[in-house]
């Protein structure tokens, strides 16, 4: 009777092994896993290729993700990308919470907080565009019209200024300037201009006097003389989030062996970005593969675009993405409430981190 009961307790234990795991690992099993499959300093190959798709319209800041695909990243761990294009975030995130999207870029706006309050489930996982320290890729413009007007922040006093969004990460940044001034936005005439390319002909007419604009629009227009950068971004907002990696709850809690793997190929991407525009290591190569992604073709001119910042650890600067949503819930641009504690998942990010070591910056 007792060996009956140790066989059938025995069976128990086995059974419900398999049904907690169900095809899913926990973070314990992922360290576990860490050690044992990282005696070289990596992660070992997925023993089946692994498609994910990533949401991504050919932006700058998607440059971790072409270049990790570029240069193998991805391929070393089994894995495929596939590259999916949406008219809008209104259409990619309810696609990126039921998991037919496993990653996408987001960028700091109301209506992105918004959709989360009203209950998409998206995670916050790694930088994705900052504005890099007298480098700002996104950042104002004078007119040459105004170059012996506006000498300083204060002198934007009364002119017009064309910002490309509200409730954004660009009225953000607009207003921070403007308390930088000493200015309220009424002592300055606000345009709403949504296309940054025809920023370049209102500034060029003069029916603008300045914009806050973004590269490679900024060095297009300079080399045309039709504006000239005015200060930095990082003079008044200098650790401003722009964007975000965001991954689906299904990619981020059921398919963590999947997940780590492509982060830590995106974040190799992310070093050789940062090796070529901060150390000139490998930047021909680099530049390469940033036109054949994005709209930029021109490989001159890349050698004068200001980029985006993106940090070689994958790490965000939190406080200020909190900020910004706490600036458009007091505008009364959210309806409901962010849980940062459950939209905010760094897991995978630290852990590829503590894989791959610190980047030496």
């Amino acid at each position: 009777m007792k060996k009956r009961w140790l066989i059938l307790l025995a069976s128990i234990i086995l059974l419900l092994g398999a049904c907690s795991s169900n095809g899913k690992k926990s973070a314990d099993e992922v360290n576990d896993e860490v050690d044992k499959n990282n005696p070289s300093g990596d992660l070992a190959p997925l023993e089946e290729k692994v498609k994910v798709i990533i949401a991504e319209d050919g932006a700058a800041s998607g440059a971790g993700f072409y270049i990790a695909k570029e240069k193998g990243y991805f391929e070393d761990y089994n894995i495929e990308v596939e590259f999916a294009q949406f008219a809008n975030s209104d259409e990619m995130l309810p696609a990126l919470a039921s998991g037919d999207v496993d990653i996408a870029g987001g960028v700091s706006t109301a209506s992105f907080f918004n959709a989360i309050a009203q209950g998409i489930d998206v995670k916050i996982i790694a930088d994705k565009g900052h504005n890099v320290p007298g480098k700002s890729y996104f950042s104002f413009v004078i007119g040459n019209h105004m170059k012996d007007e506006i000498k300083e922040y204060k002198d934007f006093k009364g002119k017009r200024i064309a910002v490309s969004s509200k409730n954004s990460i660009d009225e953000y940044i607009y207003l921070e300037m403007l308390k930088h001034a000493g200015l309220t936005p009424e002592d300055v005439e606000f345009v709403l201009l949504g296309d940054f390319g025809s920023m370049l002909g209102a500034i060029e007419n003069g029916s603008i006097d300045a914009a806050l604009q973004i590269e490679p629009l900024i060095a297009q227009g300079i080399e045309k003389g039709f504006h000239e950068r005015f200060g930095d971004a990082t003079d008044y907002a200098p650790e401003s989030q722009i964007a975000m990696v965001l991954g689906s709850p299904k990619f981020m809690n059921e398919e963590k062996d999947v997940s780590l793997r492509f982060m830590a190929a995106y974040l190799k991407g992310v070093r050789d970005y940062n090796d070529a525009f901060v150390k000139g290591e490998g930047k021909a190569e680099v530049i390469d593969i940033m036109t054949q992604h994005t709209s930029l073709k021109d490989p001159a001119l890349w050698e004068k675009v200001f980029v985006t910042g993106l940090d070689p650890n994958g790490k965000m600067f939190l406080d200020d993405v909190k900020k910004q949503y706490d600036v458009y819930k007091a505008n009364g641009a959210i309806d409901g409430d962010v849980d940062f504690d459950k939209a905010v998942d760094t897991f995978i990010t630290e852990k590829a981190v503590e894989i791959l070591g610190e980047y030496d910056k």
